[in-house]
Parts: C-alpha cells; sequence; structure tokens
C-alpha cells in the first residue's frame, strides 16, 4: 500500500534512478529484473543517472577487478539547506499521485576487502552527490565524507560489525577514486551503442558521430565495429535470401 508508481514518474522530469544498479545483477535475469522494483528506485535528475551517477557506478564495478569482496549501500538523503533568513530547513519536492520524495542527495557507501585470507585492512569511503546535474570535471574525491557524517545525515549505521576506527583504510588512498574522463565514457558508452546496433547505417551513424566529437577510437572501439560491422553484412544476403523464399 506504500508503493510509488510508474505513473508517478510520468511527466514529473525525474528520471527512475537505481539505487542497486540492474548492471551489477547481469548474472541473474532474477536479479536483474528485481532492480526494476520501485523499491529499489528514487527519483532522480536525469543527467546525474546518466553521467556522474553512472561513472561512480562503472568505478564500483572495476573495483571487483583489484578487490574479491566489495559491499556497496546506495540511498536517498533529504539534506537541510540554508535558506536567505540563515535558518536550515528540509524541503524536498514530491511527484505524482503517490507523494514520491525526491531526494536532495543521494548516497553511496563502499566496502572492500583483497580476499578473504589477505592480512590488507578492509578499505572504506562514503560519498554524498546532490541529485542535481555534475559536470566530468568533478572527480569522486570531492564528494567524500566521513562515514559518521553519513550515519548521522542518514539515521543508519552502515556494516556495524567492522570496527571503523582501527580495521580499515580511505579507500580513496589506496584506491585512488578516480572515475573515468569524458573522452574514456564517451568511448564505452560508443562501444555499448555499436554492439547493439541493427543496421550498417546505425553502425557508420555511431563512429561518424565519435569523429563529429573529435575523440579518437581506441583498439577496443575499432575492434567491437568491425566485428559488428562483419556481423551485420552477413545478415544482409541472409535476410535476401529469406525475402526470396517468402
Amino acid at each position: 500500500m506504500f508503493s510509488a508508481m510508474n505513473e508517478d514518474y510520468f511527466g514529473s522530469g525525474w528520471s527512475r534512478g537505481h539505487m542497486a544498479p540492474a548492471g551489477d545483477n547481469k548474472y541473474s535475469p532474477k536479479a536483474m529484473a528485481e532492480t526494476f522494483y520501485l523499491s529499489n528506485i528514487v527519483p532522480q535528475n536525469y543527467e546525474n543517472n546518466a553521467g556522474f551517477w553512472n561513472r561512480i557506478e562503472m568505478y564500483c564495478r572495476e573495483l571487483t577487478e583489484r578487490f574479491e569482496d566489495v559491499w556497496i549501500v546506495s540511498g536517498p538523503l533529504t539534506l537541510p539547506q540554508v535558506e536567505d533568513d540563515g535558518k536550515k530547513r528540509v524541503t524536498y519536492q514530491v511527484i505524482g499521485k503517490d507523494d514520491v520524495a525526491v531526494p536532495s542527495h543521494l548516497y553511496k557507501v563502499i566496502l572492500a576487502r583483497r580476499s578473504e585470507t589477505s592480512t590488507d585492512p578492509l578499505v572504506l569511503g562514503a560519498f554524498v552527490v546532490p541529485n542535481n546535474p555534475i559536470s566530468f570535471d568533478h572527480q569522486l574525491l570531492e564528494f567524500q565524507v566521513s562515514i559518521e557524517e553519513l550515519e548521522k545525515m542518514s539515521g543508519l549505521v552502515f556494516f556495524p560489525q567492522v570496527n571503523k576506527n582501527k580495521d580499515v583504510r580511505d579507500i580513496c588512498e589506496v584506491d585512488n577514486c578516480k572515475l573515468m574522463s569524458l573522452q574514456e565514457f564517451t568511448l564505452y558508452i560508443t562501444t555499448r551503442k555499436l554492439q547493439s546496433a541493427r543496421t550498417l547505417e546505425r553502425l557508420e551513424k555511431i563512429m561518424s558521430e565519435l569523429q563529429e566529437k573529435e575523440i579518437k577510437p581506441n583498439e577496443y572501439v575499432l575492434k567491437v565495429y568491425e566485428r559488428k560491422k562483419e556481423e551485420l553484412a552477413m545478415q544482409k544476403p541472409r535476410e535476401a535470401r529469406e525475402g526470396r523464399a517468402g
């Protein structure tokens, strides 16, 4: 009875922002489908969702290449803002007939360890990101807060069995917390577009768009492009034969 509905988001100007990303749950169709429950979704700024927040999620996935275990908690915050009269107030928009609250900020807590047998300390980082567009000039380190600050903001205790004053190191000191640059991000998105292209015309358009942005494709992008081009070229004669047979 307390659930939001898809209709609440229609025409609201806000995107449906996943807290547990669908891209982290591709191991199982059921798990991936469950990320689309609205209990896992908050109203999120479109540019933030597709841009800065997306880059953070990519960074989190990259961590699994360097750490055997990575635990992540994400969620919304409605934080007080100082107004013109100097007083702090908590105000937020609500959308749809169910009055779904639009958060002022989003948070992410990352805990990781090298391996179960490693003697290296755990690494921990807490980040609070405004629910606004954030340009590529900004890096994750700018939004880092102490875990104690975030616990106070959210009213939650994260990883209570971990002695956060003794058993952990700052993740940004150990792993630098560097997010993709605009060029790296564009190449990544281009690769995904190439992989999903269904026609040769679309394939060539994607590559021309990259050229217009004056970004040189790297070796991997070119490999994906050539492979997809060959695949689509083979499809055309087959479709023609099937058309004649029909």
